[in-house]
């Protein structure tokens, strides 16, 4: 049966690790997760109570396609508590994790062969749905000066659309107000649609994440209850979107997905006022971060740039390797611990760096680094 061209987007590696990991567990192995961006914890306490009462009372079917009238208020609530920005509800749409919102977003905002501009290393995904939809990505060559993060000059001519994330995946960098607004203005001035991935909003290890929200209503917003809220598999998120963009993408949203599923929507509202447990989390990443900054240089990974955000450290190891997925599976077989190669973030200078994520407890944090150090050494 013949296979559309669109269908050839690359293979997510992180995904490929994971089952490399797995295999080797199924095996009789131990090993250290540092390869997945996936909190070790689960759902709130009280997201989990909510949803058990929920299905005692009654089924779950059908929502709106937007969302839970409920759940897009209280989202709407977080941005007077997080940002001081006054939100009508109206503007957000609840979504099947920040994939579906991805979805929605770029078929929203682009046509056939439009170019989207990307900050590489950046988040896999974004290029490969990008392409599957029959819209070109552009990768933009970060540099470290700039904490991997774009800067107006970096922007290419020709854009259609541009794709920040702050906190960033893979390196946890953040913009601050003044960066973020010159990226506003320059693509305001061009007529760039804009799209803020804020998904790892709320974990911050100094000063918070600026929402795009707080210096533009002319933006996409694109966050998920799957990093801070610690619901993952839960596949629930949200999105942000212009007044005069509601109608469309519930359009859009009614015809690829009805709804979000209506169980998840219900954990969600409940985890909105689980502070005290997500904080007691947050406090765990602070603490594996401050491990991590500390074990990796010691270890011989000391080519990084320091994570204000996220889970995780992006490290250049191009002095150790010129392929990096190769050095990964030498490091789960040599070490039992799983990493990411740099391929995935960035297919031009990904051979030679490497994600490591702490987002697990902190024991196989500590772990982690001992099995890292004892693999260096030996290694010579």
């Amino acid at each position: 049966m013949k296979a559309s061209r669109r269908s050839e987007v690359d293979p997510f590696i992180v995904m490929d690790v994971m089952e490399a990991a797995r295999a080797a567990e199924a095996a009789g192995r131990h090993i250290i997760h540092m390869e997945v961006g996936q909190p070790g914890t689960p759902a709130p306490e009280g997201a989990r109570r909510a949803v058990m009462d929920a299905m005692e009372a009654g089924p779950l079917g059908y929502t709106v396609a937007l969302g839970l009238p409920e759940l897009r208020a209280r989202i709407a609530r977080l941005y007077a508590e997080w940002y001081g920005v006054d939100l009508d509800p109206a503007r957000v749409v609840v979504t099947a994790g920040s994939s579906g919102a991805f979805l929605l977003a770029f078929t929203a905002l682009f046509d056939s062969g439009d170019r989207v501009g990307l900050g590489d290393p950046g988040y896999p995904s974004y290029r490969q749905i990008l392409s599957a939809l029959g819209f070109t990505p552009v990768g933009i060559q970060t540099r470290a000066e700039n904490r991997y993060q774009p800067v107006p000059g970096d922007l290419p001519e020709g854009l259609a659309g541009l794709m920040l994330a702050s906190p960033g995946n893979p390196t946890g960098t953040m913009l601050g107000h003044d960066e973020m607004a010159a990226l506003v203005a320059a693509t305001q001035e061009r007529g760039i649609s804009l799209i803020s991935d804020e998904i790892y909003h709320g974990l911050h290890y100094g000063a918070r994440g600026v929402s795009a929200l707080e210096i533009t209503d002319e933006v996409y917003v694109i966050n998920s209850f799957s990093k801070y809220f610690s619901m993952t598999g839960w596949r629930v998120g949200w999105m942000v979107v212009p007044e005069d963009h509601v109608r469309r993408v519930e359009r859009i949203a009614q015809n690829l997905f009805i709804c979000p599923p209506h169980a998840s929507q219900i954990a969600a509202l409940a985890a909105l006022d689980c502070s005290d447990e997500l904080e007691a989390n947050r406090a765990v990443y602070a603490k594996n971060r401050a491990l991590m900054l500390e074990g990796l240089p010691k270890a011989g990974f000391d080519r990084i740039a320091p994570p204000d955000g996220a889970f995780y450290v992006y490290a250049d190891v191009s002095h150790l390797t010129d392929d990096s997925r190769a050095f990964a599976a030498e490091i789960l077989d040599r070490a039992g611990v799983a990493v990411t190669p740099g391929l995935d973030f960035d297919p031009v200078r990904g051979h030679g760096s490497l994600r490591f994520s702490y987002a697990r407890a902190a024991a196989d944090i500590e772990e982690g680094l001992v099995r890292l150090a004892r693999f260096m050494a030996a290694r010579g």
